[in-house]
């Protein structure tokens, strides 16, 4: 997959693309089934397969007191992005100039201008530009002027609830803990990216070591609770592990954030300073106060084993 980050620095399309425009946070299967159409477009048309996306969301600009957590950082985006097959990707930089930015100037520099577009496929109620004004109707009327077909499509939904499959219901998913439902509509297991650090060593005093990984504070993570899931180090070694995500009140009254720790089940070894990623398969149960160490433990060991069974 070719990757562009600067639109005054486009390739030359000779045979022009078909383009398809949004944030693309998560690639989920509603993603994956609207740039599938791309891709049949442009193999029928002769052109590249393009997706236009931003190096953030474009609501952390635009109303930040609001914005949503994110699924995926840019990188984890990329990755995915580049999994469907889509030839070209273009990342606008996004900031309060270009949320300024009229929507047929838009158009004009990205559409026609950088990908030189002969058609492009979004959502029936896409909308884009400066204060939302761009949508399916104005790009099919600029197109029909300046060469490029348009279709509005409705997105996908599952077959099990007939609901569109979103962004938007993904988080409300994992933010209920039901990763193994947020799983089916990603197509994938939710991963979040972070960085091992030193933490205050208690899990190694309970007998279950544990690494703690620091999640940027953008990225979505799951509701609080014990989760079973797969642990990946740098080298593509993949470990199953039982997840705590939560603020460990058997020890803290009043702790802020979650904490992520990943007890890497039959391992032994330093994994400080890893750039690691965790993936969540099932929630076990949710996070508890216990009324002594020995009850954690025992609870710990059992969690060890629900784990260990569920992945096995």
């Amino acid at each position: 997959m070719q990757v562009i980050t600067d639109p005054s620095a486009c390739p030359v399309f000779e045979g022009g693309t078909v383009v398809t425009i949004g944030v693309y946070d998560g690639v989920h299967l509603g993603h994956r089934a609207l740039i599938g159409r791309v891709q049949t477009m442009a193999a029928e048309l002769g052109a590249a397969s393009a997706v236009v996306t931003f190096d953030r969301h474009p609501a952390t600009v635009v109303r930040p007191e609001s914005a949503p957590k994110l699924l995926t950082d840019l990188a984890q985006r990329l990755e995915l992005l580049e999994s469907t097959g889509v030839d070209t990707t273009l990342v606008i930089h996004f900031d309060e100039q270009r949320a300024n930015e009229t929507a047929e100037d838009f158009v004009h520099e990205i559409l026609v201008g950088c990908l030189r577009a002969r058609a492009v496929v979004v959502g029936h109620d896409f909308h884009f530009g400066h204060n939302r004004r761009g949508n399916v109707p104005m790009l099919q009327s600029m197109g029909a002027h300046l060469g490029f077909d348009v279709l509005g499509i409705s997105l996908v939904g599952d077959e099990v609830e007939q609901e569109i499959v979103s962004s938007t219901r993904v988080r409300r998913l994992l933010l209920a803990g039901e990763v193994a439902q947020a799983a089916d509509l990603l197509g994938r297991a939710h991963e979040v990216r972070g960085i091992v650090h030193d933490g205050d060593k208690r899990g190694r005093e309970l007998g279950y070591p544990t690494a703690n990984v620091g999640v940027p504070a953008d990225i979505l993570l799951p509701a609080d609770g014990i989760y079973a899931g797969w642990f990946e180090r740098p080298n593509g070694d993949v470990h199953a592990t039982a997840i705590s995500l939560g603020r460990r009140p058997t020890f803290y009254e009043d702790a802020r954030e979650s904490l992520l720790e990943a007890y890497l089940l039959d391992f032994d070894g330093d994994l400080y300073g890893e750039a690691v990623k965790v993936r969540f398969v099932a929630r076990l149960r949710g996070e508890a106060k216990f009324d002594s160490i020995e009850a954690l433990v025992e609870q710990m060991a059992r969690d060890v084993d629900d784990a260990r069974r569920l992945l096995s």
